[in-house]
Formats: C-alpha cells, sequence, structure tokens
C-alpha cells in the first residue's frame, strides 16, 4: 500500500468526490448536466458521454489534492484514461487525489426493509485490475429504509464479510450502508447501524483498517465513537439526496465527518457552459464542501 497515500486519507484536510454513478444513475446524472436521452442512442454512447463529463471534472484546475483527498470512481472509468494516463494513475500522478473504485454490482430486491447488495460475481478480477492501477480502495453501498434489526444484521454481515475479501486483496474497503433520509425510522436505524458496526469492528484483522460512508445522521456528532475509533481509518458522508447547502449546513455540524459528495458536488454544472464558468461553479461548490469537511472538535484540522 502507498503509504502517502494512506498518510492522507487518514489526517489529509479534504473531501472524497463520488464520481461513480453507474446504471440507471448515470442517465440522471447526465440529465442534470444537460445531456438528455436523445443525446445517445446505446449504452456506449452514455458512458462516453458521462467519462466526458468526468473527465471535464476531473481535469479542471480546481479539482486537485489541496482540497480533494479522493475521487470514488466507476468501474469503467477506472479503465479509462485521461489526457493519456489512466485514470487513476492521472488523479494521484497529476492531482494527488487516492483513487477508490466501486466494486458492488446494484442492490437486491427490498426485504426486511433494507435492500442488499446484488452477490458479487467479479470481485476477484475486480480487485486484481484495481491493484494494477494502483487503486487504493473500494467502495460498496447497500440501502436501508427501515429501523429493522434482522434487516439492518444483514446488511452488515454482508459488509463486513466482503470487506475481509478486500482487505485481503491489499485495499481499503468503504462500508457504505445508507440510511433513507426520508424514512420515518431514520432514527432507530441509526442506533441499530452505529451498534451493529461498533460490534463488529473488532473482527477487522489488526494492523488493518475500513472506512465508512454513512448519511448524515440526524443527531449532530452521532457518529464520533466510530470517528475515533482505531479500526477506523476514515468515515464519510453522503449527500443522500440532500440538496447542496443543506447537506453542507448538515455536515459542518458533525465534527471530523467529511463529505463524500456526488450530486451534490456537480449541482449546477452543465455541459454547455465555458470552461471559465463551468470552473467556477465547481471551484464554488468545492470550497463550501471542503469548509464543512474541516470541521474538528480540535478547531484547526479535521482529525488528528
Amino acid at each position: 500500500m502507498n503509504e502517502e497515500q494512506l498518510r492522507r486519507v487518514a489526517i489529509g484536510r479534504g473531501f472524497l468526490a463520488a464520481l461513480d454513478q453507474s446504471g440507471g444513475s448515470t442517465a440522471k446524472a447526465l440529465a442534470s448536466y444537460g445531456v438528455t436521452e436523445s443525446a445517445y442512442s446505446t449504452e456506449e454512447e452514455m458512458f462516453d458521454l458521462m467519462h466526458e463529463f468526468r473527465r471535464r471534472i476531473i481535469t479542471a484546475p480546481v479539482f486537485d489534492g489541496d482540497r480533494v483527498l479522493g475521487a470514488i470512481l466507476f468501474e469503467q472509468t477506472m479503465d479509462r484514461e485521461v489526457a493519456g494516463m489512466a485514470t487513476p494513475r492521472y488523479l494521484w500522478e497529476r492531482k494527488k487525489v487516492v483513487s477508490f473504485v466501486k466494486v458492488d454490482e446494484g442492490l437486491a430486491a427490498g426485504s426486511d426493509g433494507v435492500r442488499l447488495m446484488k452477490p458479487f460475481t467479479k470481485l476477484e478480477r475486480l480487485l486484481e485490475r484495481a491493484v494494477r492501477r494502483q487503486v487504493f480502495g473500494t467502495k460498496m453501498r447497500s440501502f436501508i429504509s427501515r429501523g429493522h434489526a434482522g434487516g439492518i444484521t444483514a446488511i452488515l454481515d454482508q459488509q463486513f464479510g466482503y470487506a475481509r475479501q478486500i482487505l485481503d486483496a491489499g485495499l481499503v474497503p468503504i462500508l457504505e450502508p445508507e440510511i433513507d433520509i426520508t424514512s420515518t425510522e431514520k432514527v432507530q436505524a441509526e442506533e441499530m447501524l452505529k451498534r451493529g458496526i461498533a460490534e463488529r469492528l473488532p473482527s477487522v484483522p489488526d494492523g488493518r483498517q475500513v472506512m465508512l460512508k454513512l448519511s448524515i445522521p440526524t443527531n449532530d456528532d452521532f457518529y464520533v465513537e466510530l470517528i475515533d475509533h482505531p479500526k477506523v481509518l476514515r468515515v464519510v458522508a453522503l449527500s443522500g439526496g440532500y440538496s447542496r447547502d443543506q447537506a453542507i449546513k448538515r455536515l459542518a455540524r458533525n465534527h471530523g465527518l467529511i463529505a463524500s459528495f456526488s450530486r451534490a458536488l456537480t449541482e449546477g454544472l452543465q455541459r454547455q457552459q465555458s470552461e471559465e464558468e463551468f470552473n467556477r461553479i465547481l471551484a464554488a461548490s468545492i470550497a463550501a464542501i471542503y469548509a464543512a469537511s474541516t470541521t474538528s472538535r480540535g478547531g484547526s484540522v479535521a482529525r488528528p
């Protein structure tokens, strides 16, 4: 593992950019960018347009390691190039941004108030490619809509089970058991989730750490114990449907929690914008998310 990358992720000031839209979310992200479905006729063309959008973000002068610690990539993005270089290599060598890759294959049908991940069918091969491309870690997402004990137990058993395989490959897994921000049982689900994570962290092998990507909690600083846990490298937050302004305000009240925003990061960006306007809007977004990601109980750094 690259020690400089590890140190940046562990104690660096900044946030993660989530650039890992896939499947149906790609069409939605393109539509927000001003690219309608009439602009492409095949899935390949759709993903080409999405890579064009991601490349525009990644190569923007304001997108660099001064404020962006890492980028979560879609599998295809990891395999594609930016400025003639493999995307993870470009991100690290040109921008000092650490790469993660999305490894889940989507969500299964709902049961017991949750949606588990579909069984992984290509994880071993994907991890081998990620290691060759000098990727630092992975991300996998589940979804929780109710405070159902059995469902949340199943979510965590699956997440931690795959995390062990990812750790054995030499990568750092981000576990993302997202909680629906509109759920009437969000508080109960958060309590069950935090307790279940704390119970499983001792099973992480000594000398290794996982990362967590969690919905911004209802109660401020609710995840402090997880942020401070020695088996947790970093805890990041998803915007989860909040507008950028809402997500930033909520995040700023949670000390030591940093952003891993997708839609909230790219809000306002349009394909027809000039490079000057595009970069101006992206710079404002990065500055606001960075500020909200660098609050701490000590006041000066995101994490000691």
